[in-house]
């Protein structure tokens, strides 16, 4: 049976912002949100200052449970090495066929493991990647949000695009709805609140 649980990573600074649209999205339409962290029993603390325990830790997530993993920004990916497990995990879940959604910072942390090499993405900007070293600039894609299969990436003023093409993939809306929340939350189109609910 196909699996509703999806994995949200959080660390310490990440950025709460950029996936709320996403988790309140498919909880509301049936999927369940579990948080992963390096430790479960240590809370960390987001950039707004909210705190979270971690529902269970990055070493005990498997991607066959999983119907997604999404990673968030935060200022510790460009600050060394403490989130590189968390790119780890999201090569673990590419090679099992299994869809990861990266925003911001953590597009950087993925470009460093050597996932954006192959596949079209985006970011906050080209150059902001190119500064990792990684192989994939020839693949970077001016656009609010990207899906090159199972890897969905979004610059950090994009949180709504993002949820887009997380919705759309996990296939928690049809196409004509989907169409209409992203008119309603992203374009402010009054109409679409009736052809979302209706």
């Amino acid at each position: 049976m196909e699996t509703k649980t999806v994995h949200l990573a959080v660390y310490d600074t990440f950025a709460d912002w950029e996936t709320g649209h996403s988790t309140a999205w498919l909880a509301r339409t049936g999927f369940t949100v579990r948080t992963v962290g390096l430790e479960a029993d240590r809370p960390v603390t987001s950039i707004g200052g909210l705190r979270v325990l971690p529902d269970l830790t990055l070493e005990d997530l498997r991607p066959e449970e999983s119907a997604l993993l999404i990673l968030p920004g935060a200022d510790l990916w460009d600050a060394g090495d403490e989130l590189a497990p968390f790119a780890r995990k999201a090569s673990e879940f590419l090679g099992a066929g299994t869809p990861v959604a990266a925003i911001c910072g953590a597009t950087a942390g993925l470009a460093r493991e050597g996932l954006l090499d192959d596949r079209r993405h985006t970011s906050a900007v080209s150059f902001y990647l190119a500064a990792t070293g990684y192989g994939g600039g020839s693949r970077y894609t001016e656009a609010d949000a990207v899906t090159d299969g199972d890897l969905i990436t979004a610059g950090p003023t994009e949180p709504v695009a993002f949820a887009r093409e997380i919705l759309g993939r996990l296939s928690a809306f049809d196409a004509a709805k989907l169409g209409a929340w992203f008119r309603l939350f992203h374009d402010s189109d009054p109409a679409a609140f009736e052809e979302l609910n209706a």
